[in-house]
């Protein structure tokens, strides 16, 4: 039962076309409407690095934040046409659902990534592999407490109030996270925003800028939200099916 929920999982991801647009399209048009006139600029705004690369570091941070919450969006639509009350007559258990969740999330931001890591090579970018490993492995490390968040919400909201939920707080968490730049560098505001995943996010698609990877408090950062909004979607998802 398993295996193959979750292979049902991932087909059906894969066929919604909808979402392929919104989650996976969109960020590719902004790096090549934003990036694409700017590719022979290799000191972008005086900072030694090429502009492709500069936009690509961001918006894969952008692109993978955005697959990965949109879980969020399938969950709250199963629940309006009571799919999930039919997994409960099902031999389905609990832990089983939720992995199915957030491994069809990651491959959904595994996809994003790699289709931005590809326009930025169409666009002249260059970087150590060692770099490209690294960054990637952080990003992946640092979706975790997104994928928590993702499947909060999505046992949270309706449909009808999901999307501007999540329009709104994908943006606010880009902006706060610097993913178009940061918005301070020291600071009370600076100190706010480096206690949010989405800061961390962004600092790790930085490594490709030749920057170090996470410290300490990254660390402990990502840790303290993945905890508390897994514990908060596990909450949510018990309640919600208590009442289904």
């Amino acid at each position: 039962m398993r295996s193959a929920y979750l292979r049902y999982e991932l087909l059906r991801t894969l066929r919604n076309r909808r979402f392929f647009v919104f989650s996976l399209i969109f960020p590719l048009i902004l790096f090549f409407v934003i990036a694409g006139p700017q590719k022979d600029n290799h000191n972008f705004q005086g900072t030694g690095v090429p502009a492709p690369l500069y936009f690509m570091v961001g918006l894969v941070s952008f692109g993978a934040m955005a697959a990965m919450l949109s879980s969020g969006a399938r969950i709250a639509g199963e629940r309006e046409v009571g799919w999930n009350r039919q997994l409960r007559i099902t031999p389905l258990k609990p832990r089983e659902y939720l992995r199915a969740k957030v491994l069809t999330a990651y491959m959904m931001a595994g996809i994003s990534i790699a289709l931005l890591y590809a326009s930025g090579a169409l666009l002249g970018v260059r970087i150590e592999a060692g770099r490209w490993v690294v960054m990637t492995l952080l990003i992946l490390v640092g979706l975790i407490p997104f994928a928590a968040l993702g499947i909060f919400i999505g046992h949270q909201l309706t449909v009808d109030a999901i999307g501007p939920v999540m329009g709104g707080g994908i943006s606010l968490l880009a902006l706060l996270g610097g993913t178009w730049g940061p918005l301070a560098t020291s600071g009370f505001f600076y100190d706010v925003t480096r206690a949010l995943p989405s800061y961390w996010l962004v600092q790790a698609s930085y490594v490709a800028l030749g920057d170090h990877p996470w410290s300490g408090l990254g660390w402990c950062v990502m840790a303290g939200w993945s905890v508390i909004l897994g514990v908060l979607a596990l909450r949510a998802f018990r309640r919600d099916t208590a009442r289904a």
